[in-house]
Order: C-alpha cells, then structure tokens, then sequence
C-alpha cells in the first residue's frame, strides 16, 4: 500500500525486452541498504516489485524492476523508454504517515490531460477518464495520477479538474506534463468499494 506521496523522481537508465516483459533499471536517491529484494515500490503509480539493487550508477542506486503484459497493456509503462523521470514512493510501513491517501499502486486505466493552466500560485490540469471509470470520480474526493494523490475540484461527465501547487510542481515530474499527455490513473479504494456495494440490493 502507498499514499500517493512521492518521496523521489527515478530516472529510467535501461529499458530491456525479455519475451512479454520488460524489465527496468531505475536510477534513485534511495539508499540501496534500504531497499530489499521483492520490495514494492511505486512507479508513477504503477506498483513494481524490485528484482535487484546496487549501489552506483548516476544517483548512487541501482534497482531493476520486471512490467508483466497486463502492467504494459493498460499503464503507460509500455511507452516507457531510457532517459523517461518517473515519480516513486516506498511502500507504507507501519507507523508511517498517511499524507495522502490509500493507494494501491493497481493503475485502473490511463487518464488523458485535457488542458493545463498556470495560474501563478496554482496550476490547473483538466483531465479525461474512461467512461466506465468516471461514476468513481467525486468533487472533493480523491484520485492517484502517475501516483500522485491528488483532491478533484470540479467533475463535469469524464472529466475533472485538479489544482497543483508549485511544490508539488517541483518535486514530481508534474511541473513537465502538459495536454495531450497520458497519465497512470488509480480510483479512489472507498469509492470502489461503494460502488460494488451499491450494486447489491439490500437484504
């Protein structure tokens, strides 16, 4: 489990194809002591399993990560290639604390940014769901892009608005996304479930 507070921009240093998987080496300010073999760690939102690390390399770790079929189908990691920055965040370990909100790292679908608008002190992207997906989507709720967790504003059908601020601009890779970008989209888990249990009549 996360809470879609990043703790790190990655870089992508290799991009290797092995059959249907695709397996990731990943440059990070974490420490490599720290990282264990079989680790979850967030990847723009998209919950990898470490199957490896090393100190050394251009940020002084080294970690790989295997993206099976499905991950590659419905993220944007399929698009993923050398030199790409991506947002990570640790798993949660008891006693941490919950800055954000309970994310899965289970992307649902990609959300596509409508527009972006600097305002100054915000900045305002507009963002397309699935339509399938958008009965999830509530004004003052919360979402996961690209594992970020952020509150939604406004919603008009598919679409919905979210306010970034400048710091959130500056510690993820959020400050270089504009329209058109595709972005890893999580629901929110509350909503989820209510949604299946709105699906059953009551005994």
């Amino acid at each position: 489990m996360f809470t879609g507070i990043v703790t790190d921009m990655g870089d992508i240093v290799a991009v290797e194809a092995k059959g249907e998987v695709k397996t990731l080496t990943v440059a990070t300010d974490y420490e490599a002591a720290g990282i264990d073999v079989g680790a979850s760690i967030a990847h723009a939102g998209v919950c990898l399993t470490v199957t490896s690390v090393s100190a050394g390399g251009p940020r002084g770790t080294l970690f790989t990560v295997d993206a099976a079929p499905e991950t590659l189908a419905i993220t944007t990691v399929g698009n993923w290639s050398q030199g790409r920055r991506i947002n990570l965040e640790r798993s949660l370990k008891m006693g941490d604390e919950l800055g954000g909100h309970m994310v899965s790292g289970h992307v649902d679908a990609t959300a596509r940014v409508v527009s972006r608008e600097d305002l100054g002190t915000t900045t305002r992207f507009v963002f397309e769901v699935p339509e399938r997906l958008a009965r999830f989507v509530a004004a003052k709720g919360s979402v996961a892009l690209d594992g970020t967790s952020l509150t939604v504003n406004t919603v008009e059908g598919n679409t919905f608005s979210c306010l970034l601020i400048p710091h959130t601009l500056a510690v993820t890779t959020w400050g270089g996304v504009k329209a058109g970008d595709a972005v890893n989209f999580e629901v929110d888990l509350m909503a989820r479930y209510a949604a299946r249990l709105a699906e059953f009549p009551r005994a």
